[in-house]
């Protein structure tokens, strides 16, 4: 089977989300096919796709990804049977574990037995979101007499957000595909092997649209730190290959110098894992991404307004 190639963007655009309809719009007269959102300090990860729904008929809708453990198995049920009344047939819902930094510092929950529960939550939605009446003790949480009060047009498909070997596969296997980022093009027949070439990968792409070495270094410094002082991304980076490039950041983060951590970063790193350059550059870049095997292209453009909107139009899909 061939998985059909779709053109992403991560949303929110700039500014606030009521006054984004002509962003959305022009995505869709530009031709992407989809829209992918995140939950994690910012915007709640439903709402911008709701609106979305509203104002455009035909965009495919997604977060990537909602944390399994921040709503409760009825709360997040409902509101995924939300979304698929409120865009039939255009709702692909991504779960994961999301980090214990989000879990337990900032929602107070505990971070326990990761893998176990996105595979729960997944068993749990496949039966809540067809209308059974769910009466199950799951290894990581239990629902007693719980049946859904919406009906859902069309079951949505599952993507699980995944970084390593064990979860990849639990996406393909029980998931209908995978979510992923922080790779580069070279990485991702590795990714498409774990998961299966017959399922959906999407890929939330960082997009630095700059020709000026300072200012790669100084912003991409920055981004890179924020996610690979994250054992679960220091992990992945090693399973990849990167932990030498990593190990001397990681080390001065540890040991509290944050500054001297940033400085570890070598160039080569940035260069693998963020694409920047011309907007054609970059543009050219995000294809190589499909070309190696990602289904779904969801570029996160960083920048103001006019350059979100510069690159909105150079990552559109060529025909």
């Amino acid at each position: 089977m061939t998985v059909p190639r779709r053109h992403g963007i991560t949303v929110p655009f700039p500014g606030l989300l009521h006054e984004q309809r002509p962003w959305y719009e022009e995505a869709v007269a530009l031709g992407y096919t989809d829209v992918w959102s995140a939950e994690a300090g910012g915007h709640d990860g439903l709402i911008p796709l709701a609106m979305a729904a509203a104002w455009t008929p035909t965009l495919r809708l997604g977060p990537a990804i909602l944390p399994v453990y921040t709503r409760g198995a009825a709360t997040l049920a409902s509101a995924v049977a939300s979304m698929c009344q409120a865009a039939p047939g255009r709702f692909a819902l991504g779960i994961g574990c999301s980090s214990p930094t989000i879990v337990e510092r900032w929602n107070a929950v505990p971070f326990d037995r990761p893998y176990q529960r996105v595979r729960d939550t997944i068993r749990f939605l496949r039966a809540a979101l067809s209308g059974e009446k769910v009466d199950t003790d799951y290894e990581t949480f239990a629902v007693h007499g719980f049946r859904l009060d919406v009906r859902v047009p069309e079951l949505p498909p599952i993507l699980v957000g995944a970084l390593r070997p064990a979860m990849l596969r639990l996406a393909g296997r029980e998931g209908d595909g995978a979510i992923t980022n922080w790779l580069s093009p070279a990485d991702v027949p590795r990714i498409v092997e774990e998961v299966g070439a017959e399922r959906e990968l999407v890929a939330r792409i960082m997009v630095l649209p700059t020709t000026d070495p300072d200012l790669l270094r100084a912003v991409g410094r920055r981004m890179v730190a924020a996610y690979m002082t994250v054992p679960a991304y220091a992990a992945f980076q090693e399973w990849l290959g990167r932990g030498d490039a990593i190990r001397p950041m990681n080390e001065r983060w540890a040991a509290g110098d944050r500054a001297g951590a940033l400085e570890q970063i070598p160039d080569s790193l940035l260069d693998e894992l963020i694409v920047h350059g011309t907007p054609e550059e970059c543009a050219r870049r995000v294809e190589e991404y499909a070309a190696a095997g990602i289904t779904t292209t969801a570029p996160a453009v960083f920048g103001d307004a006019d350059t979100v909107r510069t690159m909105l139009r150079a990552l559109a899909p060529r025909t």
